[in-house]
């Protein structure tokens, strides 16, 4: 007997069956999935300087799955957790809580745990690509005479007391063990402008400034100029930077300054044109004998001295070293300007470690402290791309855009932007409506200003730590029982 398929009316075969989904249509499907899912607008913000390709799904392994903590939405929760004043896993997850609220979804676990476990598992390698990203900031930045100029300078931070920590950043030896914090050793670039980082590398107490510097010379570009202070003026880095057509403008250090009489010519007042000699290798010399074999015995520099004659500064007098030989192009008033605006890059890390908060970091693995920096200098760049755009609309120069106000204004711009759900155009306009606030934010210049290096709050009159925890509860212990005893 042949099978008969039976069809009743008004049904057929046809329209029992789904239409097949074009590609087109699944992939619009998952976007709108992922959008649903997404827990932060801020990625509209800063599209431009952090792409999203960066931030995709991995196609197996960590993050393959679709999760409320994804790359993308643990990337961005790390993000806005820098950008808070207190910083803490906590708040970050009380605002996630605030966030699913206002989209109306299901309110997620008040523990971090889910959080920390996704932050760790973002590798640190996708982290470099999306700051390398942000660095893209200073092709069209202001420049000295064509030069782009590249400010270079150290500092140190401090960061949990834990076994993880001390062994690969010790503490101070003059320390007890016990009583003082791991501490890093961070040497940055950044481009005198416009203030963005251009390049980093951290070490601990060990690691020599001079060794984090070579590790970044790719960060340079012909034509560039160093700017430094003298803890980098030594005749192999001056003459190698010069070699890639980098040239140097540093103070003088450990040499003594040439005199009319034993340089080469006077191009002006208290403007000469040296010549070093080469210096005798030692066993505490930081480079090879081959590289050493390699250089001149002669090196052609110019050598400046700059008078200084505002009030509070420590110094009357200096020396500037520099590669720029042609007087009638970079005069010496030009180059003592330049060499001014150095400090600068103080400022730059004040507003990271200070405005910022990144001067006592709060991971306890070495590895989640790399990221936690990583994540600051991200949001750093952001921030300054931020200000770039504000400085041409208010016509001034980038440098004259309070970086806290405008940190300040992105604090209070998040919770907005949040609320704005998937709207791309209501995005762009409060974004908009950001870069004009941010514009009007301009600092008033105080130049010449000098202020005594004090503290006018007194701390709290509390014991230092001078001995083990432990101990001092035991010895603490002991004293409330003799009181009693007595």
């Amino acid at each position: 007997m042949k099978n008969t398929n039976l069809i009743l009316p008004g049904f057929h075969l046809s329209t029992l069956r789904k239409k097949p989904q074009t590609t087109s249509q699944k992939l619009a499907q998952a976007l709108d999935k992922i959008k649903k899912h997404s827990i932060s607008q801020l990625g509209e913000c800063f599209n431009q300087f952090i792409p999203s390709q960066y931030l995709k799904t991995n196609q197996k392994g960590k993050f393959s799955r679709l999760r409320l903590f994804s790359k993308s939405n643990t990337f961005w929760t790390f993000f806005s957790q820098v950008l808070d004043v207190d910083g803490g896993c906590k708040e970050a997850i009380k605002k996630l809580q605030s966030h699913m609220v206002g989209k109306l979804k299901k309110i997620p676990s008040s523990s971090s745990s889910a959080y920390c476990q996704a932050r760790s598992n973002m590798d640190s390698e996708s982290l470099d690509k999306i700051f390398n990203h942000t660095t893209q900031l200073t092709n069209k930045a202001e420049k000295w005479k064509s030069h782009r100029v590249v400010v270079v300078d150290g500092t140190g931070l401090s960061m949990p007391d834990t076994p993880a920590n001390q062994e690969l950043y010790p503490q101070q030896k003059t320390q007890k063990v016990g009583c003082g914090f791991p501490s890093a050793r961070a040497l940055a670039c950044f481009c005198l402008f416009t203030g963005t980082l251009l390049s980093y590398r951290l070490g601990n107490k060990k690691s020599h400034e001079l060794l984090l510097l070579r590790d970044q010379l790719k960060t340079f570009s012909v034509g560039d100029i160093l700017l430094a202070d003298k803890m980098f003026c030594t005749f192999y880095d001056i003459y190698q930077l010069q070699q890639s057509q980098v040239d140097s403008v540093i103070t003088l250090a450990k040499r003594k300054p040439k005199t009319s009489k034993n340089a080469l010519k006077v191009l002006g007042k208290d403007d000469l044109l040296v010549q070093w000699d080469k210096p005798v290798y030692t066993k505490f010399t930081r480079y090879s004998k081959q590289d050493y074999d390699k250089l001149p015995e002669k090196f052609t520099l110019r050598q400046i001295k700059v008078t200084v004659k505002n009030e509070g500064f420590r110094v009357t007098s200096f020396y500037i070293i520099t590669t720029l030989l042609d007087a009638q192009k970079y005069t010496a008033k030009e180059i003592a300007d330049l060499y001014y605006q150095r400090w600068d890059v103080e400022l730059f890390f004040r507003d990271i470690k200070t405005t910022m908060g990144m001067d006592v970091l709060r991971c306890k693995t070495p590895a989640m402290v790399h990221k936690e920096i990583i994540m600051h200098f991200i949001a750093y760049n952001c921030i300054r791309s931020l200000m770039i755009e504000a400085a041409k609309q208010a016509k001034v120069k980038p440098r004259l855009i309070s970086f806290k106000a405008t940190l300040q204004a992105l604090r209070n711009w998040q919770t907005i932007i949040n609320l704005t759900g998937n709207n791309v155009h209501e995005i762009r306009r409060l974004r908009q409506t950001l870069i004009d606030t941010i514009s009007k934010s301009v600092l008033y210049q105080q130049l010449g200003r000098s202020e005594p290096r004090c503290l006018k709050r007194r701390p709290k009159p509390y014991q230092l730590m001078t001995q083990k925890r432990s101990i001092m509860r035991e010895l603490s212990h002991r004293g409330k029982k003799r009181a009693k005893q007595a």
